[in-house]
C-alpha cells in the first residue's frame, strides 16, 4: 500500500450524531458512534488528526441547494409533524425532527472542512464518516439525505480553484443527487457503482445516463445485478473506474463509502463482505495517489447493519485514510463488544473480517456475455469509454 505522505484528518465531533430521524428509522446515528468507538479502541485514531466540524452557513448550503429548500428544512425543524412532500420532508424516508436544519448543516460543514483541509494542503487525506448524503437534490430532500454534503464539498473544491474533481460512489444505491447537481458540468466526473435501479431505490443510474450536452461522458453508471459479491464488484470496479479516472486526471479524488452493499445489509440485495469493501477502499486510496498526488476526500454514506457491518467497514476506511490499514484478522476489542452488549443487548462481531479473501478476474482476461454482471460492465464501457477516447474492448 502507498504510504500516506502527509497528514490525514478525520472531521468529527460527537454532536454530528444529532442527525437522527428517530429510533425506528434505519439510518441510526449509532452507526457513527460505534464506528468512532471501535476505531478509538483499536488505536486507529492515533494516525488521524481529529478536527471539530463547523456548521455550514446558509450561503454555503446555497451553493448547491435552493433557498426554498433551506427555508423548508428550517420550518420543518420547528414545526412538529409537518408534511412538505414538495421538498421531500415529513415522509417515511425523511421524517422531520427538532433542529434538523442545524444537524444537516453540521454534516455539510464537516465535509466542507474536509474538502478545505485537502485543498489547502493542511491534510493529504480527510474523511467525514457522518457524510455521504448523496441523494439530496437541489430543491428537495431524498433517501435519508436532507442536504447533499458531498456535492457541496465538491462545489467548495471548484470554487477554491480545482479544475477537475472525480467522484466515485460505492454505495449500493445510485448516487443520483451528486450526478444531478453536476449533470452538465464538465469539471466533475461522477462514477457510481450500484445495484441496478431495476431492483432498488432510487430506480436510476443506467449506462445510457451520460451527462448533459456540455458534459457527455462525465456521468458514469455501473448498474450491477443483485447478488453481486466481492469478486464481481471488484471486477466491475477495476474494469471501469481506474481507466476513466486516469484519463480524466482530477485535481482531487472524492469518494463516498456507503457500506450497504454488504450481504447482511437489510435494505439491498448485494453480497459483499467487509473484506471486499476493505479491498475497495484500498483500491481507491491507491488511485488517489496515482491520479491526484494523494489528494483524497472520503465520506461515509449508507449502511444499515448498524452493529454487524458499519463500524468494522468504516474503521477499515479510517485506518486506510490514516495510512495504517488494519489486518483483517484483528480481533474487535472486548470493551467495544461489551458496550454493544450493554447498549443493545446484541452480540458484536469478534473480528474485523468476514473470513473472505477477495479476488477477482481481470476484465482483460475475457468478457462473458452470458453473465448479467459482464453485460453490465460491457454496457458501461461501450457507452462511456469512447467519449473519453478509450477503447471499450479488452
Amino acid at each position: 500500500m502507498q504510504e500516506c505522505a502527509g497528514p490525514a484528518t478525520v472531521v468529527f465531533d460527537p454532536t454530528l450524531t444529532d442527525y437522527d430521524f428517530g429510533p425506528t428509522h434505519p439510518m441510526s446515528p449509532l452507526r457513527v458512534d460505534l464506528t468512532m468507538r471501535l476505531a478509538d479502541e483499536l488505536g486507529v485514531l492515533r494516525s488521524l488528526r481529529r478536527v471539530d466540524a463547523p456548521v455550514a452557513s446558509d450561503d454555503v448550503i446555497a451553493t448547491v441547494h435552493r433557498r426554498s429548500l433551506i427555508e423548508a428544512v428550517e420550518r420543518a425543524g420547528t414545526t412538529p409533524g409537518i408534511l412538505d412532500e414538495a421538498h421531500g420532508l415529513g415522509t417515511d424516508d425523511n421524517p422531520t425532527f427538532p433542529g434538523m436544519h442545524h444537524a444537516a448543516a453540521h454534516i455539510v460543514g464537516a465535509t466542507v472542512e474536509a474538502a478545505r483541509q485537502v485543498w489547502t494542503g493542511e491534510s493529504l487525506h480527510a474523511v467525514n464518516i457522518s457524510g455521504g448524503l448523496h441523494h439530496a437534490m437541489p430543491d428537495r430532500a431524498s433517501g435519508f439525505c436532507i442536504y447533499n454534503d458531498v456535492a457541496i464539498g465538491i462545489q467548495h473544491l471548484l470554487d477554491s480553484g480545482a479544475q477537475r474533481v472525480a467522484y466515485v460512489d460505492v454505495d449500493v444505491h445510485h448516487g443520483d443527487g451528486v450526478e444531478k447537481i453536476f449533470w452538465d458540468d464538465p469539471r466533475v466526473l461522477t462514477i457510481s457503482l450500484h445495484e441496478t435501479g431495476q431492483m432498488l431505490f432510487p430506480g436510476t443510474g443506467f449506462p445510457t445516463d451520460l451527462g448533459g450536452p456540455d458534459a457527455r461522458g462525465m456521468a458514469v453508471n455501473v448498474a450491477l445485478p443483485p447478488g453481486t459479491g466481492d469478486g464481481g464488484w471488484l471486477r466491475a470496479y477495476h474494469a471501469i473506474v481506474p481507466p476513466l479516472v486516469r484519463e480524466f486526471a482530477p485535481d482531487v479524488l472524492v469518494t463516498q463509502h456507503g457500506c450497504d452493499s454488504h450481504i447482511e445489509d437489510p435494505l439491498a440485495h448485494m453480497m459483499l463482505s467487509v473484506d471486499g469493501q476493505r479491498a475497495a477502499y484500498l483500491a481507491l486510496h491507491e488511485l488517489a495517489h496515482e491520479v491526484s498526488d494523494g489528494k483524497w476526500l472520503a465520506t461515509g454514506g449508507g449502511g444499515y447493519a448498524v452493529v454487524e457491518v458499519v463500524p468494522r467497514a468504516w474503521t477499515h476506511l479510517l485506518a486506510i485514510v490514516g495510512g495504517h490499514p488494519l489486518d483483517p484478522a484483528t480481533p474487535t476489542p472486548q470493551g467495544w463488544r461489551d458496550h454493544v452488549q450493554t447498549l443493545l443487548d446484541q452480540v458484536a462481531p469478534h473480528r474485523m473480517t468476514d473470513g473472505r479473501t477477495p479476488a477477482y478476474r481481470d476484465w482483460i482476461d475475457g468478457y462473458d456475455p452470458e453473465t448479467w454482471l459482464d453485460r453490465s460492465i460491457h454496457s458501461t464501457r461501450m457507452e462511456v469509454f469512447p467519449l473519453h477516447g478509450l477503447d471499450p474492448f479488452p
